[in-house]
């Protein structure tokens, strides 16, 4: 077992998960469903469920101890977006609990499956970590504090309507009694769960909404938090990993005598058919034998494909007698172009981008025949979780997966594949623990990248000067294709057109009489993923781009000329208006700085963006500010949300800068940091945070932003210079930061 992180009476932080052996027996033969509130054994009377240190559960997600305590379970998992607090703080606001007390760890996915999936959907991706999961963890915390009132109403023998919950105290409004959440834990726990509570109105919150500190900074600050990169075992071995350089590509042999005698090399092992391991006392000596290893490779069919190659291969879905998806449309967009008074066209494309984690890939593997565990940092435990199923051939009882923080995920960590090794290679040494590493030069070479596109706009005005037709052509890889073909409807990729769809989280904000949006879908050997952002990022910069140039093409100011064709979307409008306002856009800029503004929806969240920039020498660019606004409904940890609109903006500018992955006979050409750069802090620009929450539904957060931070400063570089760039990074125009 991993040790403890922090001391239990530690108050505010994220400690691992730990149930005991007979904690998760009674989870097993529990009949519960939903929240699993059911934990009556089946043969017969009421039993607890404890936690490791004896403290009972009252429901799935609430662990009470006798110092009230409070352990709330969170499924979802915590990568520096700050999930995992503003989760805690939904449980606590309807639990009615001392914020102060609050704990929190993370159930396995085994657990969960075996309570038939008590804690729900463990991934997190797509900004969905609050949003998909807000009633039901609610639901948890309020459920809880009705039976622990209950508990105290029927100790005292007096109805529970009689009796208030607050700050983990319950009081019997009319004899003043009072008893703590924790000397009840123990009765409300085998109480039978209420059918339905009712939840609070989000106007009344009191730690919801608020901007609460994150549970998860400090350990992070003083080193005591666990990553997956942090796993020692005992007896546990090391392993490194090279898979073939070209996708698609097999292993032919290696010649494992000639490392043989290295130092602390133990085994050298092939995983699957693509990749070689070498197994040793430590990582390093695991590297620099794989690194001597000879290796021969069949590169299979992909060898001779380049960056070039690919780009004419997009080019060709530019035309539009090739076939595409229609994602979006309305009139006959075709026949307003051809009569059209004006027509005005352009060309764009965007790169393949990697996330480059901090933390690269691993995972750490314990087989026996009768037991397979897993540590890893992971975004979805229970994608984890199925990945070592089938890797390990074990039934679901016999294995597991303890997640721990990770080092980074951007959508990297959605995908299963280093864990799906790490379990071939323990497979192979049963009874011994094996932490598979990846290098630098591995993770940049074996990501999942950003889909590579290219998009050919075309507008048309008539004899007035007003938009009558937009045409919006997509030609590129699909991530669905590639990752989930399950989820493609009759072979179109819905999720390519993010940020440009007719409806629904991530739908278009303007109204054009005729209008077209398709996709020629075109999946070079490249594995795409799910890169933070997703879509929203070209599909903006194309769009929010071409808006500036129709606009400047018929003399009109860029904000106006939006604002004509947003009248049927007032809460895209409501955003661009925040941030307008916001940077002055109806006021002069200082001498030599240039604004830009962009607009978009995505992840169910409404955003814009306006930067001020200055350019020197028509290359160096200094961005000064950048106001972002968004609307996500409701807020649950506002001053998180600042804190990821400029964590966007860094994820996003250092992909216009700097980002970018090119192929070379059949593979990646970056293998680490410097030729795959990053901004730097003193190239981030001040950024001011504008939160305008409607209310009435659930966005996300942590993604949308991202997708205006490129079109404002690709505008205001225009409004600069008077040049138009349409191919990035920017670094491959010889533009960087000043």
């Amino acid at each position: 077992m991993l040790p403890r992180t922090h001391k239990d009476a530690a108050m505010n932080q994220h400690v691992m998960p730990k149930l005991n052996r007979r904690a998760f027996v009674i989870g097993t033969a529990t009949a519960g469903a939903g929240l699993a509130l059911g934990l009556d054994l089946p043969f017969g009377g009421p039993a607890v469920v404890r936690a490791a240190d004896g403290a009972p559960e009252v429901n799935a997600w609430v662990v009470i101890r006798p110092d009230d305590t409070v352990v709330i379970r969170i499924a979802r998992s915590e990568m520096g977006q700050g999930t995992l607090t503003g989760l805690a703080q939904l449980v606590a606001e309807e639990l009615e609990c001392d914020w102060s007390k609050v704990t929190t760890e993370y159930p396995t996915p085994g657990q969960s499956v075996a309570r038939k999936r008590a804690w729900g959907d463990f991934s997190t991706g797509g900004s969905r970590g609050i949003r998909t999961s807000q009633d039901y963890v609610r639901r948890g915390g309020a459920t809880a504090r009705v039976m622990l009132v209950q508990a105290a109403a029927n100790e005292w023998k007096v109805p529970a309507s009689e009796c208030k919950a607050a700050n983990s105290v319950i009081t019997h409004t009319a004899s003043g009694k009072t008893t703590t959440y924790g000397k009840v834990a123990e009765a409300a726990a085998k109480l039978e769960p209420p059918a339905d509570v009712k939840l609070k109105d989000p106007k009344d919150w009191t730690i919801a909404g608020k901007g609460l500190k994150r549970l998860d900074t400090s350990d992070k600050t003083t080193g005591k938090m666990v990553y997956g990169i942090d796993v020692k075992l005992p007896g546990m071995l090391n392993a490194a990993i090279k898979d073939c350089p070209v996708f698609g590509g097999k292993v032919k042999s290696f010649d494992e005598a000639k490392i043989a005698g290295m130092k602390g090399v133990k085994k050298v092992v092939q995983v699957g058919d693509s990749a070689v391991a070498v197994v040793a006392d430590t990582w390093w000596h695991a590297k620099t034998a794989l690194d001597a290893l000879p290796i021969v490779w069949d590169e299979g069919p992909n060898a001779k494909v380049s960056s070039e190659t690919i780009a004419t291969w997009l080019a060709e879905g530019l035309d539009n007698a090739q076939p595409a998806y229609i994602g979006n449309q309305n009139g006959d967009a075709k026949a307003a172009i051809a009569a059209a008074a004006k027509k005005v066209e352009a060309v764009y494309n965007y790169p393949y981008q990697n996330h480059a984690t901090m933390e690269p890939m691993n995972a750490t593997v314990l087989y026996t025949p009768d037991k397979c565990e897993v540590w890893c940092g992971t975004q979805n435990g229970e994608a984890a979780f199925a990945a070592a199923l089938e890797a390990s051939g074990l039934p679901a009882e016999k294995v597991d997966v303890h997640k721990l923080m990770l080092g980074g995920g951007f959508g990297r960590r959605g995908m299963t594949d280093y864990v799906r090794q790490a379990v071939a290679i323990a497979k192979q040494m049963p009874g011994t623990p094996i932490k598979l590493l990846w290098s630098r030069e591995e993770d940049m070479q074996h990501g999942k990248y950003h889909p590579i596109t290219q998009c050919k706009l075309t507008g048309a005005f008539d004899a007035d000067n007003n938009l009558v037709a937009l045409h919006y052509r997509l030609s590129g890889q699909s991530i669905l294709f590639s990752v989930r073909p399950e989820a493609l409807q009759n072979g179109m990729d819905p999720a390519a057109f993010q940020g440009v769809a007719q409806a629904g989280e991530a739908a278009i904000g303007y109204s054009v009489p005729n209008l077209l949006v398709e996709h020629s879908m075109r999946n070079p050997h490249v594995p795409p993923g799910f890169w933070r952002g997703v879509n929203v990022n070209h599909n903006a910069i194309y769009m929010e781009c071409f808006m500036d140039e129709l606009a400047l093409s018929v003399g009109q100011d860029p904000l106006e000329f939006r604002r004509k064709l947003m009248g049927k979307h007032p809460k895209h409008l409501a955003v661009l208006n925040a941030v307008a306002e916001k940077i002055g856009w109806g006021t002069p800029a200082p001498q030599g700085v240039y604004r830009g503004i962009a607009q978009v929806m995505g992840y169910g969240s409404y955003v814009a963006g306006a930067a001020e920039i200055s350019v020197t020498d028509g290359s160096k660019i200094k961005v000064h500010r950048i106001v972002a606004s968004t609307d996500p409904g409701y807020v649950v940890n506002p001053a998180q949300v600042e804190r990821q609109i400029a964590g966007s903006f860094v994820y996003g500018l250092s992909a216009l800068f700097y980002g970018g992955c090119t192929v070379k006979d059949g593979r990646i050409e970056q293998t680490n940091f410097d030729t795959y750069n990053s901004m730097r802090i003193n190239e981030m620009p001040k950024v001011e945070a504008v939160t305008v929450p409607s209310g009435g539904f659930w966005g996300g957060v942590g993604e949308p932003t991202i997708g205006v931070a490129a079109p404002a400063v690709l505008n205001a570089y225009f409004a600069a210079t008077g040049k138009r760039i349409r191919s990035f990074p920017l670094r491959n125009q010889n533009i960087s930061f000043a």
